[in-house]
């Protein structure tokens, strides 16, 4: 074990995150890649991509909002053109943009506001054009089509840039390792709290609810969501959390996908509810036992394509199809934004390998349906990868199947973790009914049609 754990504050004694070398390698990174490019410029919409380069951040209700933009030209600084306030703001409270560089400006709201296409398009050819980049392509990682025509109209080439920030993004710096390492502990704290609340009658919302207060209470900035799946809910996947409540027996599986100072986690655990079926157990098995296997090939060198070859095909859980299958038996990158690259799975790994390197982060995600047709296991660690294998850091316990809020007091002991929950399947002693009724025939009795 080689990563350190540390609380989430900053303190003056011990050497902890070192946020301004995280903010320079970051975007020294972009800078090499760009350099490195055919593209006289980046320009970004995606907040994860501007945070990135600019080390801006204005809250996730702007995530949604493509109105914030910055522009990376080659051989110098980004430029940043936000709200008005919180340009003002970023002019006191990021130094490291300068004054100059963080500017009011707005694109489209979405198509509510008129006429900002052809401002946003302006403001990016005056910028090229003073720095000589205008017959330059410009890179762009998401746009909206008004303001992809404006540019266009100003004689822009326009690419697609999509692919080399991921490339950018792939492999992390020291600083982004420790923040994820921090996201996954604190995801460690709200499965304690979650597993010793679970019980029969509390509701996969309350179970949102708990993981969200204990998170925040942690120092989290976001809660992406918290997928709590319970019961027949659980094959097939639905993804979303409900207002059902959970019964003794029950399976319940949930994903944590939060951030901390912008690095996420997507972090899968499997519980029973009281007591596990054995339909359970075995799930819970099969779907550990194919993700410590992708885990124990993981080390540099290695690619996507060696790794999903030890997954079972679509086909051997139920599904026509491995699109129709697709993110059950999964993995992806995880830093400023989950699903980055490099991704794993046997729809296009095959076909598009990546090559593991050292610093990359990613989880590995596996689900296994039960013999029961309801049931299901899902379980997910996220890991670093080091010079000669690699760390997970997803760290409470999933290598056996845990019961929560079982074990009750019975006249012979505590109440059996492995039954099923239609209790006269427990009771391997009884007679056949056959003979039941055939019995009660011979001795004139009547069965209650009850």
């Amino acid at each position: 074990m080689a990563l350190r754990t540390y609380g989430t504050m900053a303190v003056d004694w011990e050497q902890r995150v070192d946020l301004e070398r995280l903010r320079t390698e970051r975007l020294a990174r972009a800078k090499r890649a760009l350099a490195e490019s055919e593209l006289g410029a980046l320009l970004c919409f995606d907040m994860n991509n501007i945070r990135y380069i600019t080390a801006t951040h204005i809250g996730t209700w702007a995530i949604d909002k493509l109105v914030r933009f910055c522009l990376l030209p080659q051989n110098d600084e980004p430029i940043m053109w936000d709200f008005g306030s919180a340009a003002r703001h970023h002019k006191l409270y990021s130094p490291w943009l300068g004054e100059d560089r963080s500017r009011a400006g707005i694109s489209t709201l979405r198509g509510s506001v008129q006429g900002r296409a052809e401002a946003v398009a302006q403001k990016i050819k005056t910028e090229l054009a003073e720095r000589e980049l205008l017959g330059e392509p410009l890179g762009i990682d998401i746009v909206e089509l008004p303001v992809l025509r404006a540019l266009e109209a100003e004689g822009i080439t326009v690419v697609d840039c999509q692919a080399l920030l991921q490339d950018v993004r792939m492999i992390k710096t020291e600083d982004e390792i420790t923040l994820l390492n921090t996201a996954c502990a604190m995801v460690d704290g709200a499965y304690g709290e979650l597993f010793r609340a679970l019980r029969p009658g509390f509701r996969e919302n309350e179970c949102v609810a708990l993981v969200n207060k204990v998170l925040y209470e942690l120092g989290s900035e976001h809660v992406e969501g918290v997928n709590a799946i319970s019961g027949e809910r659980c094959s097939p996947h639905p993804h979303v959390f409900t207002d059902r409540m959970l019964r003794p027996g029950d399976p319940a599986y949930f994903d944590i996908l939060h951030a901390y100072n912008g690095y996420r986690t997507c972090y899968y655990r499997t519980f029973a509810v009281g007591s596990a079926s054995r339909a359970l157990v075995d799930a819970y098995k099969r779907c550990r036992d194919i993700l410590d296997h992708a885990i124990s090939l993981i080390r540099p060198g290695v690619t996507t394509a060696d790794v999903v070859a030890v997954w079972p095909k679509a086909e051997e859980f139920g599904f026509p199809d491995e699109e129709a299958a697709f993110a059950l038996q999964y993995g992806h990158g995880v830093g400023l934004s989950i699903w980055e690259k490099p991704i794993f799975s046997r729809l296009v790994s095959f076909e598009y390998p990546t090559v593991v390197q050292e610093g990359m982060v990613f989880a590995l995600e596996t689900f296994w349906p039960a013999s029961d047709g309801w049931s299901a296991a899902r379980i997910e660690e996220q890991l670093v990868v080091t010079k000669d294998g690699c760390e997970v850091i997803t760290r409470f316990p999933a290598e056996e199947l845990l019961v929560a809020g079982g074990g009750q007091p019975t006249a012979g002991g505590p109440l059996a973790g492995i039954r099923e929950s239609q209790s006269n399947l427990n009771s391997a002693d009884l007679p056949p009914v056959d003979a039941v009724v055939e019995g009660s025939r011979l001795e004139g009795a009547t069965l209650d049609p009850s």
